[in-house]
């Protein structure tokens, strides 16, 4: 019994995995780069450098782009986390400038990488709420925190699917943590500014009777 045609088949085998591992050496690298612009760009969101902001997501979404084109279906786990980490960072992008959130086609991305990103960036808007608050602006601070809830609103239902998207449900209660967490940071805050009104009346009232 001859393994000719064995030996052909597994030539082409080997010359068809050695082309993937390569495409995934390249996908891996690549991901990397557009992760590492992603984190960039909402750094320089949270430190009021827009320019330098808008460089790095477009430099994620060119690479992403890029990297899309050159993937096939048994390389297609490994672009959900990079998809992830553009979307984060595209949300927050929109947030901030408050523009309307994008949506998965405008970002070109998978319904994963869109689901995982979109509750990355809840803990970001966090961030936003306390930073307003140090800067004395209550209403933004509110408006944020309000943001989180109805984002928070709308993905919890999809707690369900993860069997399919590996690490929602745990996502979606680091989520519910985050908002329980800023609303007792809101509550706090309204005592102290509910506190501080009385006292500046009772200290108007008590400067217009020494003026009797």
């Amino acid at each position: 019994m001859q393994l000719d045609e064995v030996h052909d088949s597994l030539a082409q085998a080997e010359k068809r995995l050695q082309g993937t591992v390569g495409r995934r050496e390249r996908l891996l690298k690549e991901s990397r780069d557009i992760i590492s612009s992603c984190s960039k760009a909402i750094v320089h969101l949270h430190t009021r450098k827009f320019q330098d902001s808008r460089k790095e997501l477009g430099n994620a979404r060119r690479l992403l782009r890029d990297l899309r084109k050159d993937h096939d279906a048994a390389l297609s786990r490994y672009l959900i986390s990079p998809e992830a980490e553009f979307v984060e960072a595209s949300t927050v992008t929109a947030v901030v400038r408050g523009e309307e959130l994008p949506s998965m086609a405008s970002l070109g991305v998978g319904p994963e990488g869109y689901l995982l990103g979109l509750l990355d960036s809840i803990g970001e808007m966090k961030r936003l709420v306390l930073d307003s608050i140090m800067d004395g602006k209550m209403v933004k601070a509110r408006q944020y925190f309000s943001l989180m809830e109805r984002l928070y609103g709308v993905l919890s239902p999809f707690a369900a699917f993860d069997n399919i998207v590996n690490g929602t449900r745990r996502k979606i209660d680091l989520a519910r943590i985050l908002i329980e967490d800023i609303r007792g940071v809101l509550a706090e805050e309204a005592r102290r500014e509910k506190l501080t009104s009385s006292m500046q009346r009772l200290q108007k009232k008590i400067e217009a009777s020494r003026k009797r």
